[in-house]
């Protein structure tokens, strides 16, 4: 249930409206009446703090603060999605044996380390953050794993690599970055490329776009679940964060990052890709939307 009543609701979209128009007072005083008519949301709350440092201090990336990302990830819901997650991986290794293993978007990984086997012979990992592949890098070599890095995007490295072939591909969180197009043709590409293919993503319902009433409603509700899994630390990940990412959301002058769409979609997109058979391992019920790994062949 949304904490912001229709009320709220209603001076909070005229927030977000202003905002995207650049009209940061304006923006700042409809945020202010949505959170004088909801002292509860904690989200109205730290979008009047947000909006009042940025008319001040000036926006940055939202990855600008290493800390609040790392903080992030490695806390709240992140930990038992993680976890569902690195635990599947491991069950599926198991099953299959020997194999050669390629990680796309690896991270610094939090989803492939826990879940690695005797039986996985040889990782390549690509990563197109250098820090966080070398982080990974690291971690693997302390354990005697043989290993490639491919510090690229997932279409450099399509073209990179030629004809390889591995017995599993995974991919936890990172095609959504990809457009649709580049996504599809992707899944065309890996489909030639292994006989087995895991995608973790989100099942998001499909919102309208922009200022749709609808898709302020639905988000507003989802951010005050993530805000509620970050407290006591003063602000660091709500300001840091997840409160750049909600506003990034609903700026026209931010070039689009992610592009999330239901799990029915994705499962379209696989048996377009070739893929045969889909199967859905529901991973956890995350604040922002229920993960699944998607197992495709």
């Amino acid at each position: 249930m949304n904490r912001l009543s229709p009320a709220a609701l209603e001076q909070f979209a005229v927030a977000l409206a202003a905002f995207a128009e650049g009209d940061l007072a304006s923006a700042i005083q409809a945020s202010r009446r949505a959170q004088s008519a909801a002292p509860q949301s904690r989200l109205a709350h730290e979008a009047t703090r947000y909006l009042e440092h940025i008319a001040t201090a000036g926006s940055e990336s939202v990855y600008s603060s290493g800390e609040a990302f790392g903080a992030f990830i490695r806390g709240g819901g992140n930990l038992a999605l993680y976890a569902a997650l690195s635990g599947t991986l491991r069950r599926i290794y198991h099953s299959i044996g020997a194999l050669t293993l390629l990680d796309i978007g690896v991270g610094d990984g939090m989803a492939l380390l826990p879940a690695l086997v005797p039986s996985v012979q040889h990782v390549d990992l690509v990563e197109p953050s250098l820090p966080m592949l070398e982080r990974t890098s690291s971690a693997l070599a302390a354990r005697g794993v043989a290993f490639r890095t491919f510090a690229l995007t997932l279409q450099s490295f399509a073209e990179h690599v030629g004809n390889e072939q591995w017995d599993l591909v995974q991919a936890s969180f990172s095609l959504q970055s990809l457009p649709p197009a580049d996504r599809q043709a992707a899944l065309g590409w890996l489909r030639g490329r292994t006989g087995r293919l895991l995608i973790a993503e989100f099942d998001p319902p499909n919102l309208g776009p922009g200022l749709d009433p609808a898709r302020i409603a639905h988000v507003t509700a989802r951010y005050e679940l993530g805000l509620d899994e970050y407290v006591g630390d003063d602000g660091l990940v709500a300001q840091g964060f997840l409160t750049p990412i909600f506003f990034s959301a609903f700026d026209p002058g931010i070039a689009r990052t992610n592009y999330e769409q239901p799990i029915d979609a994705w499962v379209a997109d696989l048996h377009t890709a070739g893929f045969t058979q889909v199967t859905r391992h529901h991973l956890y019920d995350y604040w922002w939307a229920p993960a699944y790994l998607l197992d495709a062949v």
